[in-house]
């Protein structure tokens, strides 16, 4: 079983900044993808960021690209989004995801059966 919890959250100003922590515990294969997505009310859950937990290839999605940047520390048994330039539209629930093991990174969430709670993320104008 896996846990994962994550931090970080809160309300910043648009072209700020939030650093989100995710700390998983329990049975994690190093082959996993890690992964951060968002769900904004009223629409679908979205692709963030993944790396796989072994490896260093990072994987975005178009609207994060150049402003948010996903790492983790093993040794911490823990996965990070840097947030940059944040903007209004950024606003969601970010959750972190793990348990998908594949040759090629998913950005689906049906591919991920590990979540967390979610936290809150909330960019003002």
């Amino acid at each position: 079983q896996v846990q994962l919890v994550e931090s970080g959250g809160g309300l910043v100003q648009a072209g700020g900044s939030l650093r989100l922590s995710c700390v998983a515990s329990g049975s994690i294969s190093g082959g996993y993808f890690m992964a951060w997505f968002r769900q904004a009310p009223g629409k679908e859950r979205e692709f963030v960021a993944a790396i796989r937990r072994t490896g260093f290839a990072q994987h975005y999605g178009d609207s994060v690209k150049g402003r948010f940047t996903i790492t983790r520390d093993n040794a911490k048994s823990t996965l990070y989004l840097q947030m940059n330039m944040l903007k209004p539209e950024d606003t969601a629930t970010y959750y972190c995801a793990t348990g998908l093991a594949a040759l090629e990174v998913g950005t689906r969430p049906s591919e991920y059966p590990y979540w967390g709670q979610g936290v809150q993320v909330t960019v003002s104008s």
